[in-house]
């Protein structure tokens, strides 16, 4: 029997997987192979959270392998020597992978394509996303920068393929390849390597894997879509799908939920907005194809003038510590430090305040971000934090200061702050929001005393804010 090699990357998932089913279909031994490829990605290999969430997907997707005979071979080190070794030890002819579609992943193809000429033949298939970047066109063919038309011209396509089964089994090699152990990739912190060991609590919040997401998600589709068009916006409620890891790692498609959303209809605002949230992650592609320096500068020209400070550490520090004396942020901070994930309601207005009140670039956030976060993805966390500092397509205007006083009255955030504030949950709830601005205040109603100073009061943040744009609009 030929045998051929399916490469995975963040598409950690037996259901609705093209490269596997085409990999089976063929007839051919399957190896089903991951490479931890840390120097392709450079500075954006996974962050610390996502480490640790890749780890655990690893181990629920080999052993749903191991379930249908087959295993996963882990290797660690450039994808572009691995695979030919690989591929020659075993007699494969055959690369079978997804298309990836974030700049250095394009690159990484490009060096094993290049390694493989002559030897082997490689077959990509969509398989993260609805739609590949530059498959929606406005009406006169051109890309598209806005995310409106966007989605109506996604909708109004052809939809987007079938979802595939499940394989009920594939063929394995007569002799497996060597490869590492899972505990060889170094994912998870340890005291060898000097890292903290935040993510011990993440355990507490998640469960990870492909059978997980799908339970995941047939929650959300018994009751929490039909009000998800306001409940998305209450931190503290259960409001959100909280699917974002599991469509991050490839845990569950992107087809699989449009597909099940479609079926079971488009018959309130809840299930709209939904999917629009599902097309904004196509969107933010469909960006990072087009710009692909968006991770590290603005889309708006403009905003490579923008006065940012440069005496900023000591902010900094709190903001990521959630000690900035807003009650609202700082809640949203410590959610992040301590479970992977933040309330999206709450990533806008942290992110607000980080660029606006503090006038820190958007840059150190979404580094801080793509570090603590277990769905930290190149396109979204990029484009999400161009979007609220005002310097990407389709931005919200950088005028927009979220307040994060009145914000946590507007949304009902009592009961969140008071989860992750514990210093401050005996304050009631008309002055839970507001920063201390006397001699007692929030100091008075903490109970060790110890809960910080505001580090800027709103009007004055806000004011700061709105001379600095104004500085590059007249410039």
């Amino acid at each position: 029997m030929a045998t051929c090699v399916c490469w995975f990357h963040l598409d950690l998932r037996l259901t609705d997987h093209p490269a596997l089913d085409a990999a089976v279909a063929s007839g051919d031994a399957v190896i089903p192979l991951y490479i931890l490829d840390d120097d392709a990605a450079g500075k954006w290999q996974p962050g610390g959270a996502s480490r640790w969430w890749l780890h655990h997907s690893l181990a629920s997707l080999a052993a749903d392998l191991e379930a249908l005979g087959s295993r996963l071979v882990l290797a660690r080190g450039q994808a572009e020597e691995i695979i030919p070794r690989i591929m020659a030890a075993s007699g494969a002819t055959t690369l079978h992978t997804h298309t990836r579609h974030e700049p250095w992943s394009r690159d990484q193809l490009g060096r094993v394509s290049s390694a493989l000429e002559g030897r082997a033949r490689i077959n990509t298939y969509t398989g993260t996303l609805l739609k590949s970047p530059g498959q929606v066109l406005s009406k006169t063919g051109n890309r598209m920068r806005v995310f409106t038309p966007f989605k109506r011209n996604l909708l109004a396509g052809e939809p987007p393929r079938p979802a595939l089964p499940r394989p009920s089994r594939i063929p394995a090699p007569a002799a497996w390849p060597e490869g590492d152990s899972l505990d060889a990739l170094d994912l998870l912190p340890s005291s060898k390597s000097g890292q903290q060991d935040w993510a011990t609590g993440m355990a507490a919040h998640w469960q990870v894997g492909e059978a997980a997401a799908h339970s995941a998600f047939d929650r959300f589709l018994d009751g929490t879509i039909d009000h998800y068009d306001t409940s998305r916006d209450l931190p503290s409620e259960i409001g959100t799908s909280r699917l974002s890891p599991h469509l991050h790692f490839g845990e569950i498609s992107p087809v699989s939920i449009y597909h099940r959303v479609m079926e079971r209809g488009l018959t309130n605002s809840g299930a709209e907005v939904f999917l629009s949230e599902i097309i904004w992650r196509e969107f933010s592609h469909e960006l990072l194809d087009q710009f692909p320096f968006m991770p590290d500068a603005p889309l708006r020209n403009e905003f490579s003038r923008f006065p940012w400070r440069d005496d900023y550490a000591d902010d900094l520090a709190a903001w990521q510590a959630g000690r900035t004396g807003f009650p609202l942020v700082d809640a949203g901070m410590r959610e992040l430090y301590s479970t992977g994930w933040m309330h999206n309601r709450v990533r806008m207005i942290t992110a607000s305040f980080l660029t606006k009140h503090l006038l820190i670039p958007w840059q150190e956030g979404e580094r801080w971000f793509w570090d603590t976060l277990v769905d930290a993805d190149l396109a979204s966390n990029s484009a999400g934090w161009q979007w609220v500092a005002g310097c990407g397509a389709d931005a919200s205007p950088y005028f927009r200061v979220f307040n994060p006083i009145t914000q946590g009255d507007k949304f009902s955030a009592h009961d969140y702050v008071r989860r992750w504030v514990p210093e401050i949950a005996g304050r009631d709830d008309r002055g839970l929001f507001s920063p201390r601005d006397d001699g007692a205040g929030l100091f008075a109603a903490s109970e060790d005393g110890t809960y910080p100073l505001p580090l800027v009061d709103h009007p004055t943040g806000r004011e700061r804010a709105l001379s600095a744009f104004q500085r590059i609009k007249s410039a």
